[in-house]
């Protein structure tokens, strides 16, 4: 079973939850899909680590075949090509790698070459796969990295810690997804992102629910919102200084403290029957 774990916002502790489940659930890989600023390693300090670069296909061009049509630069609707004296010209940081300026080449002037954009790093953590996909700094889009992430976890049981909002990179995070869970802080401003990942996962028909962290009684806008969309609350996290002080060393809590165990152990079980219901 694969489940992803979004939230609206950075800082709501996505991958607090992410890193928590994972060491509960059983046979379990974590995935950190997070790729501008993986951490979720901080957490489980994976051992025997590998990396493997992520690469994406970028134009290049023959001037001796090139007739001067500027069909690829009228095809590339991302502006990553123009033509300069007299041939084209790819500007690498907006480049998508979709291909099509070779396609629609008639003399066969377009070649690619590789271009690396960052790396998948695997290793385990007492005896669970670890794998983070590293965006090159400076690079633009995740999805390519994001999607190698994902190839490289095979598991019984997988826990997707995916990007903060729900941009492109989200979308790729949790498209193959069995189950989402969403992380919501109850601020005015953590319930405006929150509303608006409810709205991805809702479109994406994927099934759902919530768990609210660092709460400190009822927030109610959030609390009636999700009765009024029928999104289960699986789990209310109080906002604990023991939990903080835990997470601020680099630890997992459920690996220290009996009583996070079992609320984590609950939540997989709770997410298991509302996926199969």
């Amino acid at each position: 079973m694969k489940i992803a774990v979004l939230s609206g916002k950075g800082g709501t502790g996505k991958t607090f939850v992410s890193v928590n489940l994972t060491a509960v659930a059983p046979h379990a890989t974590y995935i950190d899909c997070d790729a501008e600023e993986p951490n979720g390693h901080l957490f489980f300090k994976p051992e025997q680590t590998q990396q493997t670069e992520v690469y994406t296909m970028i134009p290049t061009f023959d001037g001796t075949k090139c007739n001067g049509c500027r069909k690829c630069v009228d095809f590339c609707r991302f502006n990553a090509l123009a033509f300069v004296q007299g041939k084209p010209k790819v500007f690498p940081d907006v480049c998508h790698a979709c291909g099509g300026c070779a396609l629609v080449c008639p003399t066969g002037a377009v070649a690619e070459e590789k271009r690396g954009i960052g790396v998948v790093s695997e290793g385990l953590s007492d005896g669970i796969p670890v794998i983070s996909g590293i965006l090159n700094t400076g690079e633009i889009s995740a999805v390519p990295v994001i999607r190698a992430a994902l190839r490289a976890g095979n598991g019984e049981n997988t826990v997707i810690d995916s990007p903060p909002g729900s941009g492109c990179s989200v979308m790729e995070a949790v498209s193959g997804a069995d189950y989402c869970l969403l992380v919501a802080e109850p601020t005015a401003f953590g319930f405006h992102n929150f509303r608006m990942v409810h709205k991805l996962v809702s479109l994406l028909h994927k099934p759902f629910g919530v768990v609210i962290n660092k709460t400190n009684g009822v927030y109610a806008p959030l609390e009636e919102f999700c009765a009024n969309h029928h999104t289960p609350i699986l789990l209310r996290i109080s906002y604990d200084a023991k939990i903080a002080e835990i997470a601020a060393r680099g630890d997992i809590a459920v690996t220290l403290n009996p009583a996070f165990a079992q609320m984590f152990t609950s939540l997989w079980e709770r997410i298991q029957e509302e996926a199969t219901a």
